[in-house]
């Protein structure tokens, strides 16, 4: 039996990026984890399987995916098999979350340089935990550090992970990710309030404490200014469907060409929760600019017809436009503005 107390230096810890998380045209199958072998991890397949199984999305599965992606690249350094794990591992990965900076990506079209920008940020450059405060929108940047949302987000996913190998039999004895007992002490809700809400007895002993956001709403003028920075009629098109509908971003961008209703002044999108195609009332600009996007777009050659997708990206070949792209495109048109609101905050504008 391995040390579980044997100390780690985790300040020269640098996270490979080896294995990936990758997407598959099957409906039974859309997301599968590839170790640093290259092989299919069989124990991530049975996970994603039992989620599905469970209603949960793609992009839930796809979410859950990219967190034991982490993990596994974490293991990978410590010389750790997923299924002789301790909680001491459980714990020095919550430690490395919470103090390590977030790995750097590599832009596709410069992918030699993996390997040193993986673990850390660049050394020598002096970095805070706490994102600074944007001077416009007065919420808190990206920063470098992963945010207490995202840990949280991790330790939930590897726990209920490792519950579940366990429940069918296979993993370690314990779970890695064990939940708080001292927490749990004594009579369940002893001292609750009737007037408040049941809180979540299931706490994880290495879960961080997240802080409750408050929804902040883009104010007239600042939209107006976001506006007039995007670059084409998709842009504008997107932008007056998310404020006159209120629907997720990703909702809005799986809808197809036959979605629209100009006659009912609807759209027709597919809701995340509950999987259910539901159609919303959209404002009449809306649809002006749609219909104008969509002339430019089919005399530039676009696939046309019920079963294209309604967004597409501006550049041949023609794919639907993905949320990474849309959320890149907002963030570029709030350059001038010096501004960081999200697609999420477009939920909260009460259009006039």
């Amino acid at each position: 039996m391995r040390d579980d107390e044997r100390p780690r230096d985790l300040d020269v810890l640098v996270l490979p990026m080896v294995g990936r998380l990758e997407r598959t045209d099957s409906a039974w199958e859309p997301y599968r984890l590839l170790g640093a072998d290259g092989e299919v991890v069989s124990s991530a397949t049975r996970f994603f399987a039992e989620l599905q199984a469970s209603d949960r999305s793609v992009s839930t599965i796809r979410s859950y995916g990219l967190d034991l992606l982490r993990w596994w690249r974490f293991l990978t350094v410590l010389g750790v098999e997923w299924d002789r794990a301790m909680p001491a591992d459980g714990r020095d990965f919550a430690r490395w979350m919470k103090i390590a900076d977030k790995p750097v990506r590599p832009h596709w079209r410069h992918r030699g340089d993996e390997a040193g920008a993986a673990g850390r940020g660049e050394k020598g450059t002096e970095t805070t935990e706490l994102a600074v405060l944007n001077p416009v929108t007065g919420k808190p940047g990206q920063g470098v550090k992963f945010s207490a949302a995202t840990r949280a987000h991790a330790e939930t996913v590897l726990r209920s992970f490792y519950e579940f190998q366990l429940g069918i039999g296979c993993g370690p004895l314990v779970n890695p990710f064990p939940l708080d007992r001292v927490r749990r002490a004594g009579r369940v809700h002893a001292h609750h309030d009737p007037s408040d809400r049941f809180g979540n007895e299931r706490v994880g002993r290495y879960r961080p404490t997240v802080p409750k956001r408050i929804p902040r709403r883009i104010p007239d003028e600042q939209f107006n200014g976001v506006f007039a920075g995007l670059r084409s009629t998709r842009d504008r098109a997107l932008l007056a469907f998310w404020v006159s509908t209120g629907v997720r971003a990703e909702e809005l961008l799986s809808s197809g060409q036959d979605s629209p209703d100009v006659g009912q002044q609807v759209i027709a999108v597919t809701r995340k929760g509950s999987g259910a195609v539901q159609r919303v009332p959209a404002s009449p600009d809306a649809f002006v600019w749609l219909r104008i996007y969509q002339e430019e777009l089919w005399r530039r050659g676009a696939p046309r017809g019920r079963g294209f997708p309604l967004w597409f990206t501006l550049r041949q070949p023609w794919r639907r436009l993905s949320y990474p792209a849309a959320r890149a495109m907002f963030t570029r048109a709030q350059a001038l503005l010096g501004s960081n609101w999200t697609l999420h905050d477009l939920r909260h504008i009460v259009p006039a």
